[in-house]
């Protein structure tokens, strides 16, 4: 009798203990960052609805991040702050080192590539007329929106200046509102953008493409939960509803991502950004 009772008492910790891991994970939050290309309220309207599909595909709650501006993302990614992080791929060159995120998907048969606007009424039909003047652009750090437009401007030796206004968004509207002759995005944003603002501006420049934004989780996420999440994002594709939440942000789906992929962008040997 003794031995039974000892047994029926392992066996109801047991029980009891797998009540408590169950409810903690279906209790567990996590946190989804997206760099901050366009306006919080604007990125919140797009990816809210996705991370809520991914949330109800893995049985975990997601919640939507960002922050005011690109500078203030890279800080909190450096620090850790987000459990994932849909960054661009200059980033993800610097966080896969520290603190060391790893990418789990990529936008399917995408290259992102960066653009220079210009309003659609202006005299200026070649790079070159823009020496001298100053520019709109989104953060230092911005990769093609900032970083391949600059390039550009040096490989070919004319002198511009930088003014950053926080946003992709916020690019293209000084740009139609006049204040700077031109400035620096990305054509997914552009097509994004409002038709009241887009309708008034032309893309002057193309870059070449490059490996597009990394979906990326921070390396203290289990791996089999990354697995999970992984193959739900990879899912959309596959449903009608997935699809008309992937038309939302410009994508044609999504794609299982290594980090290999962005060795493309390593190439370019940035340095930009102190993450010590």
């Amino acid at each position: 009798m003794k031995k039974i009772l000892i047994i029926f008492f392992l066996l109801l910790m047991a029980n009891f203990s797998f009540a408590e891991n169950t409810k903690s994970a279906q209790s567990e939050i996590l946190t989804f960052a997206v760099v901050p290309q366009q306006s919080a309220s604007k990125l919140a309207r797009l990816w809210t609805p996705i991370l809520q599909n991914i949330s109800e595909q893995v049985g975990i709650t997601i919640k939507f991040r960002t922050a005011p501006n690109i500078p203030i993302f890279e800080k909190r990614v450096v620090a850790g702050e987000y459990d994932m992080a849909y960054m661009n791929p200059y980033h993800y060159t610097v966080y896969s080192k520290n603190p060391g995120y790893i990418a789990f998907a990529k936008a399917l048969d995408k290259k992102i590539k960066g653009i220079i606007v210009i309003k659609k009424d202006s005299s200026i039909t070649e790079m070159q007329q823009l020496s001298g003047n100053t520019l709109a652009f989104p953060a230092p750090a911005a990769f093609a929106a900032t970083v391949l437009p600059r390039a550009y401007f040096s490989k070919e030796n004319i002198t511009i200046s930088e003014k950053y206004v926080s946003s992709h968004d916020s690019v293209y509207r000084a740009v139609a509102k006049g204040l700077y002759p031109a400035g620096g995005g990305v054509i997914r944003t552009f097509k994004n953008m409002q038709p009241e603002i887009s309708s008034q501006l032309k893309i002057l420049w193309t870059s070449k493409g490059y490996t597009p934004h990394a979906f990326a989780a921070h390396p203290k996420m289990d791996s089999h939960l990354i697995e999970k999440i992984q193959a739900a994002f990879i899912n959309l594709n596959d449903t009608k509803q997935g699809k008309i939440l992937l038309k939302s942000i410009k994508l044609k789906g999504i794609t299982k991502a290594n980090d290999k992929d962005w060795d493309d962008v390593r190439g370019l040997k940035i340095d930009l950004l102190n993450t010590n």
